[in-house]
């Protein structure tokens, strides 16, 4: 049976495998942060095309193309829960923490922390989403 939550549809039987591997108290809301980051994606024509492929075991989400984003990543935390990962030399989560220090759980520079069954506000997931897959774009506007 096809989990109704996998929307877009695998391209990669790996990242499908990887998700279907998921505890199934965590599954849900991995996919809800996979849907938003195609979503977001699909507002953002100026990174190009948005390839998801595993990087270290993880769902990881990358602009192949245009390079304009920095590579995000779905996993479990060895604390539990469920996370989104950026890449911690960036400042895509800590940019994230000075608009939301109270609304989620950090784990440093790496990550945002989710609770099983956790709601996930789209509109201020959205900020990180958009933050990283258009970072490198910022960047060379910074430059």
């Amino acid at each position: 049976m096809t989990d109704p939550l996998a929307d877009p549809p695998f391209i990669d039987p790996q990242v499908a495998r990887r998700f279907a591997e998921f505890p199934v108290e965590l599954r849900a809301g991995l996919l809800e942060l996979r849907a938003m980051i195609f979503a977001v994606a699909a507002r953002l024509p100026e990174i190009g095309r948005i390839e998801e492929t595993l990087k270290w075991g993880q769902p990881a989400y990358l602009t192949p193309e245009t390079k304009a984003g920095s590579t995000l990543r779905l996993g479990m935390p060895k604390t539990g829960g469920f996370a989104i990962y950026a890449h911690c030399q960036s400042r895509i989560i800590p940019t994230f923490r000075d608009r939301f220090p109270q609304d989620f759980t950090y784990e440093g520079n790496r990550a945002v922390l989710f609770e099983p069954g956790a709601a996930l506000p789209e509109d201020k997931l959205s900020f990180l989403i958009a933050h990283a897959l258009r970072y490198h774009l910022r960047q060379s506007r910074a430059s």
